[in-house]
């Protein structure tokens, strides 16, 4: 993996200090590294789109948070390359390597101290009046909820072309075993190991109590209906991007065609992480 992507989040300083140590020592290993156009400008040196950096490189590099790494996977992974989160925000579930191992971290993945963990993602189409409108890619979860003023809406929910049950609650979260330790956990839902083939189903605030997360095989066809009127009903994407739905709108969600390829640290010690980001066996 010669031919490296560096991409990291906006505004931030730190991202910068440690490139100024780093591209040359990228350099005197052979590489060539390929930096994004805002970071670079930072540096005085030239710089890439996103867009040109996918298509450009063997390897991403992310210096930000879970959130920059959302929006790389989704901009790399139809291509197939493989990326490395260094952790420079808060929590830190998919930005595994921490600041003061990006050195180590580096000199291991040119060594092969890494093994790419392939992550399931999953596509959401939004249908309206029997057309296709809008279609979406994420890696963490698709997550449909009423807005400030909204009452409880009702989500006419299929799978499979079976009908399972109309969700009357504040919103339905469907995630990636990736997502599990994200919105679907914070609403009551289970965490699965990110290499499993599962999606999760989560209600958010169910009026019917027996309502409760369920886990499906991945090539199932989830199909939700908005059955609300008043139109203040979204469907955000991993978190990051918005669309407004209107009554009778219809999301479908299916397994992507790809998957997002993360490299991983041969020892890693997931539960240790989990232990750690979830302060588990504290008091």
């Amino acid at each position: 993996m010669k031919k490296i992507g560096i991409i990291c989040k906006p505004g931030r300083k730190e991202p910068q200090e440690i490139l100024k140590e780093l591209l040359p020592l990228l350099r005197q290993k052979g590489c060539e590294t390929f930096v994004d156009a805002d970071t670079a400008a930072a540096l005085n040196i030239n710089g890439f789109s996103w867009d040109e950096i996918a298509s450009l490189v063997d390897l991403v590099l992310v210096l930000g948070g879970d959130g920059t790494m959302l929006k790389v996977s989704r901009l790399v992974a139809e291509k197939g390359v493989p990326i490395l989160g260094i952790n420079l925000g808060s929590l830190g579930f998919i930005t595994e390597v921490n600041r003061d191992e990006v050195f180590s971290a580096v000199d291991k993945m040119l060594n092969d101290g890494f093994e790419i963990e392939e992550r399931l993602m999953l596509s959401a189409a939004i249908h309206r009046n029997g057309k296709k409108i809008a279609e979406y890619t994420v890696l963490n979860d698709v997550v449909i909820n009423k807005g400030a003023l909204a009452r409880i809406i009702d989500l006419e929910t299929n799978i499979n072309n079976i009908y399972v049950t109309t969700f009357k609650a504040d919103g339905l979260i469907i995630s990636t075993p990736t997502g599990s330790t994200a919105h679907s956990l914070s609403a009551g839902g289970p965490i699965l190991y990110p290499t499993l083939e599962s999606i999760v189903l989560t209600p958010i605030c169910s009026h019917t109590l027996t309502n409760r997360p369920i886990v499906l095989p991945d090539n199932s066809k989830i199909e939700i209906s908005i059955k609300s009127p008043g139109g203040d009903v979204f469907l955000t994407l991993d978190g990051q991007v918005g669309f407004s739905l209107g009554m009778d709108d219809v999301i479908e969600i299916n397994k992507a065609k790809y998957k997002t390829k993360l490299l991983i640290p041969v020892e890693r010690d997931y539960f240790k992480i989990l232990r750690t980001k979830l302060k588990w066996g504290e008091r």
